[in-house]
């Protein structure tokens, strides 16, 4: 009899291990739980995140549905006026900033967008070349002198074409508040310095740059060394949404429940991005009752 009570109490605390594992009592859906997915996932996304996408939550994201991750980087601003131009088709739209999706947003912009969840952000920073001749000023004086000094080669992002390029050009004029330095921004801006976001990282990592203005994920990614922007403060705030007409809707709607799911926030986190509460702008019931429950929306 005891050899059977010790048996009955293995076996119950099996299940119990188990029930813990999924994070559920039974006949519960696991909150880590993936849905399966099929077929070719196509995602356009702000190239900051080239190197996570690719590396990271697409091979994950096919391992762990069955379906075919295909991304496209580019500047989230470019990416937006090809999807309402017709030049590309996507199941997801992932930008670097909010605004970008009212290019996508109602009648008069196509209806390609109708709603879009923000849930990351990174700072700006400045990387730099470790074998740069401006290395060392960069380690130990503010930032703001050493762009202004003769022959350095500065990278940025178009600022009509993606919100980094917009971010850096602000960083550039509010410095000149803050830093009391009145015509630092055009002592430092030319138009030379401007490159796709897709090649900045390649180009300074060649030895063509001596800095570039990155978010902080994308240069901790690549192994570039950064400097902080001290007191101005400005960052990516990266949004996802699904785009209206996709080739494949369904395997769209896997491909956020992982981004945004557990396994997805712990990329976002191991990768430098800050995490955010999920806020949803726009249409709230265009949103799929497969991705509410994830997105704590009733």
């Amino acid at each position: 009899m005891a050899r059977m009570r010790g048996a009955w109490w293995a076996s119950a605390l099996v299940v119990m291990l188990v029930l813990a594992a999924c994070g559920g009592t039974a006949g519960s859906p696991s909150p880590t739980s993936v849905p399966r997915a099929s077929g070719t996932v196509s995602v356009l996304y702000a190239a900051s995140l080239l190197d996570l996408m690719e590396k990271e939550v697409g091979p994950r994201f096919e391992a762990a549905t069955g379906a075919h991750f295909e991304g496209y980087a580019g500047g989230s601003q470019a990416l937006a006026n090809q999807i309402k131009g017709g030049v590309r088709r996507a199941d997801v739209f992932i930008s670097a900033a909010p605004s970008v999706n009212a290019l996508l947003e109602g009648a008069a912009n196509g209806n390609w967008v109708s709603w879009y969840v923000e849930f990351a952000k990174a700072p700006l920073v400045i990387g730099y070349d470790p074998s740069s001749r401006f290395a060392a000023a960069l380690r130990k004086q503010p930032w703001y002198e050493v762009l202004t000094e003769p022959g350095i080669r500065i990278g940025r992002t178009d600022p009509a074409l993606d919100p980094k390029g917009k971010l850096t050009v602000q960083a550039l004029e509010e410095a000149q508040t803050v830093y009391h330095r009145p015509g630092l921004a055009a002592q430092i801006e030319n138009s030379s310095q401007v490159f796709p976001e897709e090649d900045l990282v390649g180009r300074l990592e060649a030895g063509q740059l001596d800095v570039g203005f990155f978010y902080s994920n994308e240069a901790k990614e690549a192994g570039i060394p950064t400097v902080g922007l001290g007191k101005v403060s400005l960052g990516a705030q990266f949004t996802a949404t699904l785009v209206r007409d996709a080739p494949n809707p369904s395997g769209g709607v896997a491909f956020l429940d992982y981004l945004l799911g557990t396994k997805g926030r712990a990329i976002l986190l191991q990768q430098g991005l800050t995490v955010l509460p999920y806020r949803v702008s726009g249409q709230h019931s265009a949103v799929p009752k497969s991705l509410r429950a994830v997105l704590g929306l009733s």
